[in-house]
């Protein structure tokens, strides 16, 4: 079952990421902005609208699954892991900078992950009964 989630995880995060840096593209491609029939043509005519398109149908499926077997909580919570990767991934695509407050922010995300992982899994260890203590 932890391989199910470990692969269903970086799945799910692989598409989410998909979707944001496609959305990205395609935004940076887009401008200027226009209320008409040629912009519409335009930003339907990027690849990167389909790329996006793919990743939230993608996470959507992914999700879905996770959910039938994953415990809510640390689901939703590393269902988030996209916000750190498509950081990661900014800085090196769109020459965007890392500070110490995204750093402290993605380290903050990535605890909180971890910390719920733990306690879900104390929760699912028995407790001894008294004749086993």
């Amino acid at each position: 079952m932890k391989r199910f989630y470990l692969i269903g995880f970086l799945l799910l995060m692989g598409f989410d990421t998909l979707a944001q840096i496609s959305f990205k593209y395609a935004g940076t491609q887009a401008l200027p902005v226009e209320a008409s029939l040629a912009w519409l043509l335009r930003v339907f005519g990027q690849p990167w609208v389909y790329g996006a398109v793919i990743g939230y149908i993608g996470a959507f499926f992914t999700w879905m699954a996770l959910l039938k077997h994953a415990p809510i909580g640390p689901a939703f919570a590393a269902s988030h892991l996209e916000v750190v990767s498509v950081m990661l991934l900014s800085v090196w695509l769109f020459d965007e900078h890392l500070n110490t407050t995204r750093v402290l922010g993605a380290l903050a995300i990535i605890a909180g992950i971890v910390c719920l992982g733990l306690a879900e899994s104390r929760e699912h260890v028995p407790e001894p009964t008294p004749a086993e203590a």
